[in-house]
């Protein structure tokens, strides 16, 4: 049975608690399941700590966020069965103080913007994670009767890139080199998340030429066909590995998906859990 790889939780931007997702993933028949929140070991740890949960295998992954310089765009980076090591550590604990400085100075500017507003309620959406994400601010704006959404006309205007949202503050990101250091130093598998989301192709097409990444996601929600074609044939040419996953955030999503809508084929899924065992000498699974 195929696996959805890419999902997030509490622990991140999601809106589902972590321990909810997994009984998501058996109802919709799936035999495993990725956590893969952004830029923190606390999904991996659960998996960890969980291998398996109502019949399906847990998958410990981090989603690590860098940006491509030369060509002005985020990047993210799927690192699945990371080990804990000093290298991970201090970048989850640089991005996530980076995180908070950048949405903390957005939560004091909508204090002065909406009298109701307060940047206490919001940091009750951060208590799993301990980052105040910008979905956290808009839950609470909803809560509020401020908005019809979590990502709807609200969150451009004041969260939006072009044009630029008028409490916007983005922290700074590590180069792709750098993040992909870090994904290296913790012994991961590493696939290049749904490249038609920041306009990746090039991207993807240098790092696959060079041998820098395992895999590629090519069935995920926000894929272009156009894309997902070069992607296979990509894979086909440097032997990548095919991911699948919904990048479900529960109601933390524009256009939500379910668990299990975008999926991994085991074959697949033996690959990455093989090549962590080779790199890690000894993997569990």
């Amino acid at each position: 049975m195929p696996g959805d790889l890419h999902n997030h939780s509490t622990c991140s931007d999601g809106s589902v608690p972590i321990h909810r997702i997994p009984p998501m993933a058996a109802r919709a028949g799936l035999s495993a399941l990725a956590l893969s929140d952004h830029d923190t070991f606390l999904s991996a740890a659960y998996c960890y700590a969980h291998p398996e949960q109502e019949g399906v295998k847990l998958i410990p992954a981090v989603e690590l966020t860098g940006y491509d310089y030369e060509r002005q765009h985020r990047v993210h980076l799927l690192c699945y069965w990371p080990q804990d090591c000093p290298e991970l550590r201090a970048h989850c604990d640089t991005m996530r103080r980076r995180r908070n400085e950048c949405c903390l100075q957005s939560a004091r500017e909508l204090e002065g913007m909406y009298p109701q507003f307060r940047t206490e309620q919001a940091l009750e959406y951060a208590q799993d994670s301990g980052v105040l994400y910008k979905s956290g601010i808009m839950q609470a704006l909803h809560e509020l009767g401020l908005c019809d959404s979590v990502y709807g006309e609200v969150y451009h205007y004041l969260f939006g890139w072009n044009p630029r949202g008028v409490v916007l503050h983005s922290p700074e990101y590590p180069t792709v080199d750098e993040v992909l250091d870090i994904a290296r130093a913790a012994k991961g598998v590493v696939v290049f998340a749904h490249p038609t989301v920041y306009k990746s192709m090039p991207l993807v097409r240098q790092l696959a030429a060079e041998g820098r990444i395992d895999g590629i996601e090519i069935d995920h929600p926000r894929n272009s066909e156009e894309d997902k074609a070069e992607c296979r044939a990509l894979c086909a040419r440097y032997n990548l590995i095919v991911t699948g996953g919904t990048d479900f955030h529960g109601a933390n999503s524009a256009h939500p998906h379910p668990v299990g809508t975008c999926t991994t084929a085991d074959d697949q899924i033996q690959r990455i859990c093989g090549l962590a065992r080779q790199r890690q000498g000894q993997l569990n699974g």
